[in-house]
């Protein structure tokens, strides 16, 4: 793969999540260093004059106030990493901690933050073979930036904490050796530098964001199938329907609902019946799932925004002041993920619906539960109950992280964002999502197969054959939890998002 320039502020989501994936490589254009260079010689200046400034000879939060002496200013910043890596529980997936230590290259790049470019240097070498910080995942209230994890993520760079090699953790002194490199004696500025941003909310909530995109599509093309697995109509997907009432996203979706139904043979074949209309779940999918678009679309804005501005304190400027702000709030992304979390939350809550209106023959005109055998089967009796269950977890996990908020840091520092709750919290509803939509991709499939056997539209006959590749049709009770885990898997990996814009073109969101 090409080599990714870092310190411009241009990176689109498809390049932040390109920095998640293996064999990608990082580097630094030379103007990049030229304005790096040039940001560290004001702090170098400023110090050489004796100004008093924040983070860069005096203490930290509530200990501002306490002047260090210049010959002690190295060992602050050695103390700042090891005492804030206070991190507790499992480790971030090694995809979301590559991101998030790119993303903190890159904040450094950007040339306001005064370090020097032997930290570029270092972080760099370890990033780009593969020497990814191991960082829990708990212990970051989203303000003064994400404090505990990203000390952990600095860790290595001075030979302390542990890293991802290959399948296995070893610790930043062993992968500093095996690049033959020193560990780096941090000067002044540069340990506050490393730990105050947004980078571990920002990293996962990017990949939480490109999987949200792809299930916000997929969810169209399964509630397209599920329309003609219960023989409903196209009617209140009407172009002219939804032009009188605009919002983006509901246009969207009728958009691809039309596109992924036409040529259906189903529909022809029901269009005189006495069904005068559908369930909500499916007449109002434009209006429900073209909201959860709109959420998605506002949580793009802010991301992409997000990771490419620049977040630690105090920030240093060309024409020679160090200003101490608050870019490390973590409010904006902490919310985008609240709005994120009920976006994704509503189209699992929405397809369960769906998904017991297949499997209740008092709605659906399909055989109880989908079975063959009703009675000595069960069907997709308990994938319902399954659905249920995970669009339930959804509701709690949806519960918002930016409205809470909790003094610390004694009460210097008295509003935090909890930005990484959220956008754990997101990541979790995204998982859950995935599920739901996948049963109900199974039920659909198996009442089409239950039906007259007639071809649907194009797209969801493409979407059909994609699943039908992986998961064959129930023709009798047998072990269905490999089922719902392959059905899960063509929802999240593209390929059935990709098979039916294949045939339709791409989908809109």
């Amino acid at each position: 793969m090409p080599t990714i320039l870092l310190g411009e502020p241009s990176l689109p989501l498809s390049t932040l999540v390109a920095l998640s994936r293996p064999g990608t490589r990082i580097g630094l254009a030379k103007e990049v260093r030229a304005n790096v260079k040039r940001c560290r010689a004001v702090v170098d200046k400023a110090v050489e004059n004796g100004a008093t400034m924040y983070g860069i000879n005096t203490g930290f939060g509530k200990l501002a106030g306490v002047r260090i002496p210049d010959d002690q200013l190295a060992q602050l910043q050695k103390n700042l990493l090891l005492s804030h890596a206070t991190g507790v529980g499992v480790p971030l997936r090694k995809e979301q901690s590559q991101l998030a230590f790119a993303l903190r290259i890159h904040n450094l790049a950007l040339g306001f933050s005064g370090v020097r470019l032997e930290l570029l240097d270092q972080a760099m070498a370890l990033w780009n073979a593969g020497y990814i910080p191991v960082i829990p995942q708990q212990g970051s209230v989203g303000a003064s930036g994400d404090l505990a994890p990203l000390s952990h993520m600095a860790l290595p760079l001075i030979g302390f904490g542990e890293v991802h090699a290959g399948d296995t953790v070893i610790t930043g002194a062993e992968a500093l050796r095996r690049l033959r490199r020193k560990p780096l004696e941090l000067c002044e500025k540069e340990g506050l530098a490393l730990i105050n941003g947004t980078q571990i909310m920002t990293a996962i909530g990017c990949l939480v964001l490109h999987e949200a995109i792809t299930l916000a599509k997929a969810a169209d093309i399964i509630c397209a199938m599920t329309v003609e697995a219960l023989r409903g109509t196209e009617k209140a997907f009407q172009e002219r329907l939804h032009a009188v009432r605009p919002h983006t996203g509901q246009m969207a979706t009728a958009s691809n609902l039309r596109a992924l139904l036409e040529g259906s043979k189903i529909m022809p074949s029901h269009a005189n019946c006495g069904r005068v209309q559908d369930a909500y779940s499916l007449r109002c999918a434009p209006q429900v799932h073209g909201a959860s678009k709109d959420g998605i679309r506002y949580a793009l804005e802010v991301l992409v925004t997000e990771a490419n501005s620049v977040t630690d304190n105090p920030l240093v400027f060309p024409n020679g002041d160090v200003v101490s702000g608050g870019n490390f709030h973590g409010q904006p992304v902490s919310q985008a993920m609240d709005f994120l979390k009920i976006a994704v939350s509503t189209l699992a809550n929405i397809s369960e619906r769906r998904i017991e209106q297949m499997v209740n023959p008092d709605i659906s005109g399909l055989p109880p539960f989908l079975a063959k055998n009703p009675g000595l089967e069960s069907g997709f009796m308990i994938p319902q109950v399954v659905a249920a269950s995970l669009a339930s977890e959804n509701k709690v996990l949806a519960h918002p992280s930016s409205v809470d908020t909790i003094p610390t840091s004694a009460n210097r520092e008295d509003h935090v964002s909890m930005g990484v709750t959220a956008a754990r919290h997101a990541d979790q509803v995204v998982a859950n999502t995935a599920k739901v939509l996948g049963i109900e991709l199974l039920c659909a499939a198996q009442g089409l197969d239950l039906g007259e056997r007639l071809r649907p539209g194009l797209g969801v006959h493409a979407a059909y054959k994609a699943l039908r590749r992986r998961v064959a049709g129930l023709d009798g009770d047998r072990f269905l939890a490999p089922d719902l885990a392959a059905a899960e898997q063509v929802v999240r990996d593209g390929s059935l998002v990709a098979a039916a814009e294949k045939q339709v073109g791409a989908l809109a969101v």
